[in-house]
């Protein structure tokens, strides 16, 4: 009896937490993009923010689909105007590149910071790198600084190695080697474009830190958990 109850248990759970825009999301995850691309669809023109985001993603970089940066960019700008984090990061991206949409560093700051305040890390990190490179904004590395920490808090490898930099040079913090290397050593450890960047920069770190330094640095890298 309580076999049969539990079982009961599990389908009612799965059917609860099942939906449309979970068997899409699904699909593009096993790579059925032909399956997720037609429930996306579905979902998308009645809608649907979520739908609408993945399936410009999907146009945009010609995901299962011919490439259509212009459909892509319909579909995403929907999604963001409906306030979809993701969407409003992959809109300032856009902007950034400057593909399929006229560059414009201000507005891909505007969407960043939508994103952000969500807490995208990944819109976390560009809107710090905004403001480091004056880029849609006035150069303030404080506000670099803070946003980084903001995205590197969530694991965020290139947010982790941005704040690791501020830290080595001096840059909206003070300068301080043994956060450095621990910022270093934790994006090292995550999959990013900058991982490698990451692992140098911890050992020309450790080359100028005194052992005591060093080992107060593993020991914060090793307890940090994210908040």
């Amino acid at each position: 009896m309580t076999t049969i109850f539990g079982a009961a248990l599990v389908a009612f759970a799965a059917a609860v937490v099942s939906g449309p825009i979970e068997d899409a999301v699904a699909a593009y995850q096993r790579g059925n993009y032909a399956t997720a691309l037609m429930l996306f669809r579905s979902l998308a023109e009645k809608g649907d923010a979520e739908a609408q985001s993945y399936i410009g993603y999907m146009y945009a970089t010609g995901q299962g689909v011919e490439e259509d940066k212009a459909a892509g960019l319909n579909w995403i700008r929907k999604a963001a105007e409906q306030g979809n984090a993701k969407a409003q990061y992959d809109l300032g991206i856009a902007y950034v590149d400057g593909k399929g949409i006229k560059q414009d560093d201000t507005l891909a700051v505007t969407w960043f910071r939508k994103a952000a305040n969500q807490g995208n890390s990944d819109a976390q990190f560009w809107l710090g790198l905004s403001y480091e490179q004056a880029a849609g904004v006035p150069q303030d590395y404080a506000a670099a600084a803070s946003w980084y920490r903001k995205s590197a808090n969530q694991s965020n490898g290139l947010g982790q190695y941005a704040l690791g930099l501020m830290y080595y040079k001096g840059h909206g913090v003070a300068q301080d080697l043994v956060h450095a290397h621990q910022w270093f050593n934790l994006s090292a450890a995550r999959e990013s474009d900058l991982r490698h960047d990451a692992a140098e920069m911890r050992e020309k770190t450790a080359a100028q830190m005194t052992p005591a330094q060093l080992s107060e640095a593993q020991e914060l890298a090793r307890e940090w958990k994210p908040k």
